[in-house]
């Protein structure tokens, strides 16, 4: 999202995406430097891509960590096939990383929507940062973090919105986010292939 289409800061119904690899940080001190760096910059620039390709934007990269807007009309079903193709495209890259590096990865995605303010900070050290605050954000990254390797998680509002949109998605209902003060949310997973799921016994 560049900064002219987003003229004043605004509040606006938002879907964030976030992506992370697994298993490629724990192999990253035994790798050389220059072969984990072009590693993450082949995995920023294929979930870029992905996201770009759907209408979203890539706004924040923290080392293999990726966060996606998308607005408008369409943007859980945007969302979800950015997910989508994230999700199997990444299976040519992982195999790639194990044949060439030894690298056993996976990525993991937490998608969820609703309002978030979105705008640039004009006092920040850095007035081009897009900053996009809301409480979709941080329960986007929690799905994030419940997510298996190989699996995309989403809330069940993001999941309905995508649904009324005629989008067919075979989830598998998870356990729900418990909030303190707040009421469950329940969530669903799209996991690609059980076997992915490395990180966890």
């Amino acid at each position: 999202m560049a900064k002219n289409e987003v003229d004043q800061p605004e509040r606006t119904p938002t879907v964030i995406l976030f992506a992370e690899t697994r298993g490629f940080t724990g192999m990253s001190d035994m790798l050389n430097p220059e072969v984990v760096l072009a590693r993450v910059g082949e995995f920023v620039s294929f979930v870029s891509r992905a996201v770009e390709e759907h209408e979203g934007a890539v706004v924040d990269v923290l080392s293999d960590t990726l966060m996606a807007t998308f607005t408008g009309q369409d943007d859980a079903q945007h969302a979800v096939a950015a997910a989508r193709e994230i999700q199997g495209g990444f299976a040519a890259i992982a195999e790639a990383w194990q044949r060439d590096f030894g690298i056993r990865a996976a990525v993991s995605m937490g998608l969820h929507c609703g309002d978030a303010v979105v705008g640039f900070a004009k006092n920040s050290p850095n007035p081009e940062q897009l900053f996009v605050f809301g409480d979709c954000v941080s329960i986007a990254n929690r799905l994030m973090h419940r997510a298996r390797a190989g699996e995309y998680v989403m809330s069940e509002t993001l999941l309905e919105l995508a649904r009324e949109m005629g989008v067919t998605i075979d989830a598998e209902d998870l356990p729900p986010l418990e909030i303190p003060r707040r009421d469950p949310i329940r969530l669903y997973g799209v996991l690609i292939d059980p076997l992915l799921d490395f990180t966890r016994a």
